[in-house]
């Protein structure tokens, strides 16, 4: 028996097949890229995940030696999917990275209030959220506005593509910005204000929920047998966390992936005044009656940009795109390798698309201060990571002012395969970084939900003792701290001037 986790990512599908114990049987991701059909558009035609989802799924199911008896799904959140009455989409898959909707997110925040549209979602007001760019659509779209029966998340999507409920769960129904987290319903005050017919969105259900069973012409398209459980899942982040491990109040999570997202969990939801001031998002995770509070910066988004700047876009050059992944890792390997001793000197932020936390500003852009004649890639792939070591410890400041201290980090994803960005991670923040076993940490935190709602194990508690594991830990070094507080500081201050000045 074995177990299908899928995460609907920004860049790719991936697909994991876990045995019960955790052991990874085998994986495979296919990759895709967005449309930029305008200026701040950012869309995607939705068949394309179905067809990543078919794609992946069956080059991981092959092998009959351990039956699939479930498949889980988890998305990154905010993209939405328009769809007519029989289930068509009347138009692209709008993403999260579309920021169209600025006015309509300016208009949200002046209607309800920014305090009291925090009380109610957890969030602040920003164009990335699916009801600014619905009332974008009513406004500049009006005739496919009014067609839409439904704007569902991919994941919906893709669960109706299989002739089952649309649903949503609950912590992905939070990234709306018309969710009232407490009450783990649509908020009426938010839709009564932006005239909006709850029936249009999707219903939501817990995460784990057992969407249905597979039939046989589905099952086919995905390689899987007929009967296989479909169970849904959640957003990436909270899936995340739940296969580092992070389920329980005072424990923090760091997914290092195109964004780099600091995750904290506690019984209640963080509505203080220091969250709200920092923009954290704070809404429901995908273990019961637990809330996560979020912290985020672009993150390999930055690296990403750097290596396409050398190299061009490896995806379409390469053979495949598992040979263009290895490609670029040489690449990041070779730069560490000749990395010159001690601060580089240079400041680089990693806002190639505005900020996130704690100012949340779009409009801010990325710089490089420090350029000289005497500075090459490794240098400069260096400045990227220490940019990043140091907007880590900013966003960490601010989830400690809003949740409490902290010293330990759960850390998954991509980032911890560097181990010149880890040791600069733990100094310039002072905490320790736990990096987890199973980087794979989304589509662990996937598989056990769905070995949850099949009875594999007996709670989501039972099964992270069972198959979660850490495999390095990553003390803060105080003389590489010390040795960067200048560099540090005039970070600080330069990031501070460019917020100021968007």
């Amino acid at each position: 028996m074995s177990l299908l986790a899928v995460d609907i990512g920004s860049s790719a599908c991936k697909a994991v097949r876990f045995a019960a114990d955790g052991q990874l049987l085998a994986q495979h991701a296919v990759c895709y890229r967005p449309e930029f059909p305008r200026p701040c558009f950012a869309e995607m035609d939705p068949e394309t995940f179905w067809n990543a989802l078919c794609s992946s799924c069956c080059a991981v199911a092959e092998e009959r030696a351990d039956r699939v008896q479930a498949l889980c799904l988890s998305s990154h959140g905010e993209s939405f999917v328009p769809v007519d009455a029989a289930g068509r989409p009347l138009a692209h898959a709008i993403l999260n990275q579309d920021s169209r909707a600025l006015e309509e997110s300016r208009w949200c925040e002046a209607t309800l209030g920014r305090e009291r549209l925090f009380q109610i979602t957890g969030l602040v007001a920003h164009p990335m959220y699916p009801v600014p760019k619905i009332l974008w659509l009513r406004k500049h779209q009006p005739e496919t506005f009014a067609r839409t029966r439904s704007f569902l998340t991919l994941i919906g999507y893709l669960l109706q593509k299989m002739g089952l409920p649309a649903y949503v769960d609950y912590s992905l129904a939070s990234r709306f910005l018309a969710f009232d987290i407490d009450k783990r319903a649509w908020s009426d005050e938010i839709l009564r204000a932006t005239e909006l017919d709850p029936a249009r969105l999707p219903t939501p259900v817990p995460a784990g929920t057992m969407v249905g069973k597979l039939n046989a012409a589905i099952a086919g398209q995905l390689g899987v047998p007929a009967g296989t459980s479909v169970v849904l899942g959640g957003h990436d982040q909270p899936c995340g966390a739940l296969g580092a491990g992070v389920i329980e109040g005072g424990r923090v999570a760091d997914s290092m992936g195109t964004y780099e997202c600091l995750l904290a969990v506690s019984d209640t939801p963080s509505l203080n005044e220091r969250a709200r001031a920092s923009a954290l998002n704070s809404y429901c995770h995908v273990v019961p009656n637990k809330f996560v509070t979020l912290a985020y910066f672009p993150s390999g988004i930055m690296l990403q940009w750097f290596h396409e700047l050398l190299y061009g876009n490896g995806w379409s050059e390469a053979a495949s795109p598992a040979s263009a992944q290895e490609s670029e890792a040489n690449h990041y390997a070779f730069w560490e390798a000749h990395a010159r001793q001690g601060p580089t000197g240079l400041c680089i932020t990693p806002h190639l698309i505005g900020t996130c936390n704690p100012d949340f500003n779009p409009r801010v852009r990325g710089f490089i201060a420090g350029l000289n004649p005497g500075v090459h890639r490794a240098d400069l792939y260096k400045g990227i990571l220490e940019g990043l070591a140091c907007e880590l410890s900013i966003v960490s400041e601010a989830l400690e002012q809003a949740v409490g201290g902290f010293e330990d980090i759960y850390a998954t994803g991509g980032g911890t395969s560097s181990a010149l960005g880890l040791e600069l991670r733990a100094a310039l923040t002072g905490r320790r970084l736990h990096v987890m076993s199973r980087q794979e940490a989304v589509c662990l935190g996937t598989a056990i939900l769905a070995g949850v709602a099949i009875g594999e194990y007996a709670s989501l508690r039972q099964a992270v003792a069972a198959v979660v594991r850490e495999r390095a830990v990553w003390a803060p070094n105080p003389a590489i701290a010390a040795s960067y507080r200048d560099q540090v500081d005039r970070y600080r201050q330069l990031r501070s001037a460019e917020v100021a000045r968007a």
